[in-house]
């Protein structure tokens, strides 16, 4: 996909100065890191960034070395699975014979749009009903882009079904399912390019239940502690940590092994794994004005510390919807609260990033308002490809056993 700087430009022209100046604080933060040979590592939701393109951004920034590992969520995981985004048509799923029990709220029934070697490749795995496919071709009904995979029929169906085949490698090879599910994946998702760059991408254990089955496989593919284990190496190893669209951030600031804001003190103290966020740069992309709120008042007078000293009910004390892992945020001397839609907020980041390391990116996202957004979030239904069997376990059988965990 053409990247368009001079349209990424104009977007960071209309932000007001304050805003500009905590991205540009950011980007410098990992400029500052990459050019000392330094790692960084997102922490990413589902949702936005999705749809944003977010997810493919940073698949492309983990392509050309400036991201380092990715945790995410199961959502992620499965969606990406499905090709990221895809085009579904929506029609009335009663009258296709749907059992409206089973039906989501609205009633809809999904047909995901998909060419003939992909629906080839599927019904090589599970039954298919052919003739729904063209009841649905023949129905009324409007097409329009989401997260891939999912309710859309069959291919949210074939990825519940090839998870368990996943899951079930994933516990032979000892790795998690992200990095088996990344074998059969596009390389321009974040689960793909993990893979084929050895670069680390997980599941953190909040966002575990997303995505169906994928979700539980995802879960059961390592134990809690491994998988807690696995997360804070890989934050502890990061000189710039960004989230991005995240909700329940607990294991990066109240981890079992995280001794700065956190509770690894007795891991630690046992002779165990800790590590502390102490000297890193922590950087959270929300849209929630309260983070703002809480930050500020921690900065002015230090009173978030001092509620945590005080044994005091912070929830109380600031007067604002208050979610636990913005104390330990407000609380990071290393910490920049960039309250704006991510959207908007990434591709500015990626420009400044792209010029000072001098960096040549092959896909930049857009906010999916702006027409560059729309054009965008067509390419990636269009380009990026769903989850390949026959991909996976002709790159499974290439991969020694010692290369995954």
């Amino acid at each position: 996909m053409n990247v368009d700087w001079a349209a990424v430009a104009a977007i960071e022209e209309q932000l007001d100065g304050a805003l500009r100046e905590r991205i540009a604080q950011a980007a410098d933060a990992v400029v500052a890191a990459k050019e000392r040979g330094g790692r960084v590592v997102v922490v990413t939701g589902s949702g936005p960034n999705l749809h944003e393109g977010v997810t493919t951004l940073l698949a492309e920034l983990m392509r050309a070395g400036v991201v380092d590992g990715v945790a995410t969520s199961s959502a992620v995981v499965a969606h990406e699975m499905g090709g990221a985004l895809d085009k579904v048509k929506r029609c009335d799923g009663a009258a296709l014979g749907v059992p409206e029990h089973l039906l989501p709220l609205g009633g809809e029934f999904e047909l995901t749009e998909m060419d003939d070697a992909v629906l080839r490749e599927i019904a090589a795995d599970i039954p298919v009903d052919f003739e729904l496919i063209e009841r649905l071709k023949r129905a009324t009904g409007k097409t329009i882009i989401k997260a891939a995979g999912n309710l859309g029929y069959p291919v949210g169906l074939w990825i519940e079904h090839v998870a368990r085949e996943v899951l079930e490698m994933a516990r032979r090879r000892g790795a998690s399912f992200e990095e088996i599910a990344g074998l059969g994946a596009d390389p321009r998702t974040m689960i793909g390019i993990g893979v084929e760059k050895g670069l680390p991408v997980l599941v953190t254990i909040p966002q575990l239940v997303g995505g169906g089955a994928v979700g539980l496989c995802v879960g059961d593919s390592l134990s809690i502690t491994e998988r807690a284990e696995r997360l804070a190496r890989m934050l502890d190893g990061a000189n710039v940590i960004i989230e991005s669209g995240l909700a329940l951030a607990q294991e990066v600031h109240d981890g079992p092994f995280e001794c700065f804001t956190g509770h690894g003190l007795w891991s630690g103290w046992q002779g165990g794994y800790s590590y502390r966020l102490e000297g890193k740069t922590l950087v959270r992309i929300d849209l929630d004005p309260a983070l703002d709120a809480v930050w500020n008042a921690q900065r002015e007078g230090g009173a978030v510390q001092r509620a945590i000293a005080d044994g005091q009910p912070k929830t109380k004390l600031f007067k604002v919807p208050f979610r636990m892992e913005m104390s330990g945020f407000a609380r990071h001397p290393g910490s920049i609260p960039i309250v704006a839609d991510l959207g908007v907020v990434w591709p500015v980041i990626a420009r400044r990033i792209a010029e000072r390391l001098r960096i040549d990116l092959e896909f930049v996202s857009y906010p999916q308002q702006t027409p560059e957004g729309q054009a965008m979030r067509e390419w990636i239904a269009r380009e990026i490809r769903p989850f390949s069997h026959a991909k996976m376990l002709d790159a499974a059988a290439a991969y020694g056993e010692a290369e995954f965990g």
